[in-house]
C-alpha cells in the first residue's frame, strides 16, 4: 500500500525551520491544510511573534482526548557535509534524506495525513495537535503552550510525544540542567602573569573538577539499566575566554549540562561544583584581587520524564503499536513538560530512531514512516470508535 505522508513529509522539510529562523511560514502551510478540513487553530506567539506553537483539535471540542505533540524546529545544517540540499528531500535505497526527517516532521507529516480520515470517520475521542517552536533550545515554545493548555476547561487526558524511538514505547528519559558560569579575573600584561588572575586558568581547573565528577558518576552510579546509557552524564559544551596572547585574560565564561536520570538530583551535584569553586579556587583568586572570583547563572531546565508503566496512555500506545514492551531513552523530550507542568500521562513514540538526527545527511527509512502511519491508523480506528 502505498505511503499516505510522503508528499507532506516533503513539503515540510523544505520549510527552513532552522530554531534560528522563523517557523511561521511552517505554520501558515499547516493551519491551511487544516483550515480546508474545517479545522480551526490556535497559535501561540513568542515575545518577537516570529514564531508560534500551533495547537488544534480534531473532533468534540467539550471533550479530553488524546494530544499529538511535535516540535517544528530542526538543528543547524552550518559546517555539515551533506551529500544534497538538506532542505529537499532525497530518496535513496529505501530512505528519506533530508534536515528534519527523523527529528521530528516525518511525525508531524503522520499526523496530518490521517487528518481527513479521521474527520470523515467522525472522531468519539477527540484528538488534539501540538506543533512548538524552540524545542532544540530548551523546549521554550512547549514552555509557553503548556501554560495555556494548563488553564483550558477542557485539558487533553493524555499525551504522545512522537520523537523518532523506532515505534518503541518509551516511559523515561533524562531530565537535563544548564549552567552558564562566569569566572572574573584579573588582567595584565603577559609578563606579569603571577601578579594577575587568569581567568581562563581557572575555568580550566574547574572544567577538570567537573570532569572528576562525571568520571565518579560514570564509575559509582547510581545507575539505571533500562537506559540506553544506565547513569547521568555531565559535560562542558562550550567556552569563551580571551582577547589575545600577550594580554592575562580577566574573564572567561563557559557553559555546563547535567543529563540525569528521574530519579537522581541533580541539585547536589551542582551545589558541589560552586563549592569547589567557592571555597578552593576563589580564595587563591581573591588573594590577588578580592573582586575576582565565580558566579553560576542557570540557563534552563528540561524536565525528566518517569511515567507508571501501568499509566492508560502506555497500555494504549503499547496496544496500537502491537508492543509488549517498553524503554528509558538518555535524550530528552517535551514528555516531561507535559507530565511535569501540565500533569497530562505523557510517553514517548515515534518513527525513524535518535541515531540518524543532529547529523549529515540525517535520514528516515520508508519502513520507519510505514510504521508509523501504521501506528495512526490503528489510533484513527481507535479514535473514531471501531478500534
Amino acid at each position: 500500500m502505498p505511503l499516505k505522508s510522503l508528499d507532506l513529509i516533503r513539503d515540510l522539510i523544505a520549510f527552513d525551520t532552522t530554531s534560528r529562523e522563523s517557523n511561521l511560514a511552517f505554520i501558515e502551510y499547516v493551519e491551511a491544510y487544516l483550515g480546508k478540513l474545517g479545522v480551526e487553530c490556535m497559535r501561540v506567539y513568542d515575545d518577537e511573534k516570529r514564531k508560534a506553537n500551533l495547537y488544534a483539535t480534531l473532533g468534540p471540542q467539550d471533550q479530553s482526548g488524546i494530544l499529538l505533540s511535535g516540535h517544528t524546529d530542526v538543528v543547524p545544517v552550518d559546517g555539515q557535509d551533506w551529500t544534497s540540499d538538506p532542505f529537499s528531500v532525497r530518496e535513496t535505497n529505501g530512505k528519506l534524506f533530508g534536515r528534519g526527517t527523523a527529528d521530528m516532521k516525518a511525525f508531524i507529516a503522520i499526523a496530518l495525513a490521517y487528518a481527513p480520515e479521521m474527520l470523515e470517520r467522525g472522531l468519539k475521542t477527540p484528538i488534539h495537535l501540538a506543533f512548538s517552536y524552540d524545542e532544540e533550545v530548551g523546549h521554550l515554545g512547549a514552555k509557553r503552550l503548556v501554560e495555556i493548555i494548563r488553564e483550558m476547561p477542557v485539558r487533553p487526558a493524555m499525551c504522545i510525544v512522537g520523537e523518532p524511538t523506532g515505534m518503541d514505547v518509551i516511559v523515561a528519559h533524562k531530565g537535563k540542567r544548564k549552567m552558564r558560569v562566569h569566572v572574573r579575573g584579573l588582567e595584565a600584561h603577559s609578563s606579569l602573569a603571577p601578579k594577575a588572575v587568569n581567568a581562563i586558568e581557572y575555568a580550566a581547573e574547574l572544567i577538570a573538577y567537573i570532569k572528576g565528577v562525571a568520571r565518579r558518576i560514570e564509575k559509582e552510579g547510581p545507575f539505571d539499566e533500562k537506559f540506553d546509557l544506565t547513569h547521568s552524564t555531565i559535560q562542558v559544551g562550550l567556552i569563551k575566554g580571551g582577547v589575545q596572547l600577550n594580554i592575562v585574560p580577566n574573564s572567561c565564561t563557559f557553559d555546563l549540562e547535567l543529563r540525569h536520570l528521574p530519579d537522581d538530583d541533580p541539585v547536589p551535584r551542582l551545589d558541589e561544583i560552586k563549592a569547589y569553586a567557592q571555597e578552593t579556587l576563589e580564595p587563591m583568586m581573591q588573594a590577588i584581587d578580592p573582586e575576582t572570583g565565580f558566579t553560576f547563572e542557570d540557563i534552563g531546565t528540561n524536565y525528566s520524564l518517569n511515567i507508571d508503566p501501568g499509566e492508560d496512555i502506555v497500555a494504549l500506545v503499547k496496544r496500537l503499536t502491537g508492543r509488549n514492551d517498553h524503554g528509558k531513552v538518555a535524550f530528552g523530550t517535551e514528555a516531561g513538560l507535559f507530565m511535569e507542568r501540565a500533569g497530562i500521562p505523557t510517553v514517548v513514540c515515534g518513527p525513524g530512531h535518535i541515531a540518524q538526527a543532529h547529523k549529515p545527511d540525517e535520514f528516515i527509512a520508508l519502513e520507519q514512516i510505514a510504521k508509523g502511519e501504521d501506528f495512526m491508523s490503528q489510533l484513527t480506528d481507535y479514535v473514531c470508535g471501531s478500534g
